[in-house]
């Protein structure tokens, strides 16, 4: 069964029951309310003829010539009130039309000095009674049940009207809204096929408001994410076939050459060369793919653990500073005055992309290279940058994806490991330009604070 019928069916199901749960209590309300109304009534009512039977006893008026009425007497009567007068041993002496015979109501005799322990208001089954003791005997106000029970039927059988009308008005209203949220619904389920068929350019927001508008945005988002990946991997593997297809060309050409008898002499040593230079080469891309593709799914790559940033950054200065030196350029550090420069992460692989950093810098760097660390809003920043001719404009955006190289790059590879670490570490990674000229990266990470042990 589709979920718009099921959400109209238990809907419908659900007023039903709550429809015939407030008839019935609606049923014993109204009815005990006008049987409650009906008593109070008769109660004035025997109170106004007691009054009136009393006046013609002391003026010795006979009670055939009493007129007994009952109207006016109650302002809210709800049904007719009969009047039955019996005297000392029991005999009818006088009774209203609408009053039923004593031998009909089961009434026996009723003596005036018992009339207290007699239920002055009962309700035997079919009648509503109040007996009173008057200086003529007893007299007792009757008023059949079933005429309550016929008005209170007529007054729930209208409101009873009304709650169907109500309900067919509520079961419209559940259809339409049931449609309004199903049909996103259904569009996102729609959305949802083009994921699974991975056409992730197709797919489209769907508008819905609520829980279900932000679970549509988040499909939308989903859907755009994968197809950006999608085409980082399609890039990736494109550029990663025209680096090994290159390297792979010279090997191939020299060996053929050298086994063809070609080179001949020195040109044979520098064959040689190149195939081995070719293959020095390849191996650092291999490498350097294998470590990108561990850090994006292998979970246990990492051993985080306190890392000193000044100590991380002087072994850096010293495994490159033969490059340095061979290039004849200068480094200038600065920290923070007295400040605690530690974080939580993988120092091995922390120290990788600070290579990578400060050996960019060195490609670019035409004499300074500049490493300023220090802890800003609560936060460890280091920044490497120097004074080459900076980062283009275009390049900016892309500088750490993956085979994205500048002028004088290598592998492309460098800045996106670089990224890859410093993101695993929970930092951050951005790069721009000074204004005095050159390229500067900024790296941020969570300070990291020690818990004392109690």
């Amino acid at each position: 069964m589709k979920l718009v019928h099921q959400i109209n069916l238990a809907f419908a199901l659900s007023l039903i029951l709550v429809l015939s749960v407030t008839a019935v209590v609606i049923h014993y309300v109204l009815l005990d309310h006008f049987i409650g109304t009906q008593r109070k009534d008769m109660q004035s009512i025997g109170a106004a003829l007691t009054a009136k039977l009393e006046t013609a006893a002391a003026q010795s008026i006979p009670i055939e010539s009493e007129p007994l009425t009952v109207s006016g007497f109650a302002s809210a009567q709800v049904a007719e009130v009969g009047v039955i007068i019996q005297d000392s041993q029991g005999n009818i002496v006088r009774s209203t039309p609408v009053a039923p015979t004593a031998q009909y109501m089961g009434i026996a005799a009723v003596r005036p000095d018992s009339i207290a322990s007699y239920n002055s208001s009962s309700v035997d089954g079919q009648f509503l009674t109040e007996v009173t003791a008057v200086p003529q005997g007893t007299m007792t106000l009757i008023t059949p049940v079933s005429k309550i029970k016929a008005i209170e039927q007529a007054l729930l059988g209208r409101l009873m009207l009304v709650f169907g009308a109500g309900a067919v008005v509520m079961v419209i209203l559940s259809l339409f809204i049931t449609k309004r949220l199903i049909k996103p619904l259904m569009h996102l389920r729609e959305e949802l096929k083009k994921v699974k068929e991975r056409q992730f350019s197709e797919v489209r927001r769907v508008s819905a408001s609520g829980e279900l508008g932000a679970v549509a945005e988040s499909v939308y988002e989903m859907a755009g994410e994968l197809e950006r990946y999608n085409h980082v991997q399609k890039q990736f593997f494109q550029n990663a076939s025209h680096e090994l297809k290159s390297p792979l060309m010279s090997i191939s050409g020299y060996a053929e050459g050298i086994r063809d008898g070609i080179f001949e002499g020195e040109d044979i040593r520098k064959g040689l060369d190149i195939i081995m230079s070719e293959s020095g080469r390849m191996r650092n891309i291999v490498t350097e793919m294998t470590l990108l593709a561990k850090l994006d799914s292998e979970d246990d790559i990492f051993k985080a653990a306190e890392v000193n940033m000044k100590e991380l950054v002087e072994e850096t200065i010293e495994r490159i500073n033969p490059v340095l030196v061979k290039k004849g350029l200068f480094v200038h550090l600065s920290y923070g005055d007295n400040e605690s420069l530690t974080v939580y992460a993988d120092r091995d692989k922390l120290l990788q992309a600070l290579l990578n950093i400060v050996s960019n810098g060195a490609r670019h760097a035409s004499k300074h290279i500049y490493i300023q660390a220090g802890l800003q809003k609560g936060r460890v920043v280091l920044t490497v940058s120097d004074d080459g001719e900076g980062i283009s404009e275009e390049l900016l955006p892309y500088l750490f994806h993956r085979f994205v190289k500048g002028k004088n790059g290598e592998t492309g590879l460098g800045l996106a490991i670089a990224r890859a670490i410093v993101e695993r570490c929970g930092g951050l990674i951005t790069a721009g330009n000074r204004q005095e000229g050159g390229a500067v990266i900024s790296l941020g990470f969570p300070v990291h604070r020690k818990t004392s042990m109690a």
